[in-house]
């Protein structure tokens, strides 16, 4: 949960500028401890996961399918929601090594996408599909078993990914709601695109 304060204050006449809008004056306002304002409320800002949601991980489970959520969102923010959708079942798994693991550290430890010959990294990704190999498989294939949650995940992240659990020879399906999701998608053995988002 995200949360935002909301506060407010009287102006004297020409403070602020005529229309208060004058942000010259608005130094104060660097320090908002010392800015006079008085706290009116703190609003906590959450997205809602929809109600079938875990029943759906819970369908996919029981049909041999394996469910990883891949998002830019922060490793606490991830963590909590895959704790609600049921990815993640209790805090000893969350603690496992690479079950839950942020997009940079992901890619450094699989040892990112690299060129079968050169062995020199991959910068785009998709370019030359024929030659992309994972950079250490032996990671990858930890990776595979325990990852559960990828958080601050980009979009090179996500395709090295699905590249590397097609390498293991796993079928691959990825959701995406936005254009950063394409590469993604397009390495998939099935991409759903999102009506919904970007």
């Amino acid at each position: 949960m995200r949360t935002i304060a909301f506060g407010y204050k009287d102006l004297t006449d020409g403070e602020g500028g005529p229309e208060h809008d004058d942000k010259a004056d608005g130094s104060k306002l660097a320090n908002i401890e010392l800015s006079g304002l008085t706290l009116v409320a703190i609003a906590g800002i959450k997205d809602i996961i929809r109600e079938e949601v875990p029943g759906a991980v819970v369908t996919c489970a029981h049909a041999g399918v394996r469910v990883r959520m891949v998002t830019g969102d922060n490793k606490i923010t991830a963590i909590a929601i895959a704790k609600e959708c049921g990815i993640i079942e209790n805090e000893e798994e969350e603690q496992q090594e690479c079950v839950c693991m942020e997009g940079p550290e992901f890619n450094e430890y699989v040892g990112s996408l690299v060129h079968k010959k050169t062995r020199e990294r991959i910068l785009v990704m998709g370019a030359d599909v024929a030659n992309e190999t994972i950079g250490n498989l032996d990671a990858m294939k930890k990776v595979r078993n325990n990852l559960k949650v990828l958080a601050r995940s980009r979009p090179n992240d996500k395709y090295i990914m699905v590249a590397g659990l097609r390498q293991l020879g796993d079928i691959v399906a990825v959701t995406g709601d936005g254009t950063n999701d394409a590469p993604a998608l397009k390495k998939a053995d099935v991409g759903f695109a999102m009506k919904t988002g970007t």
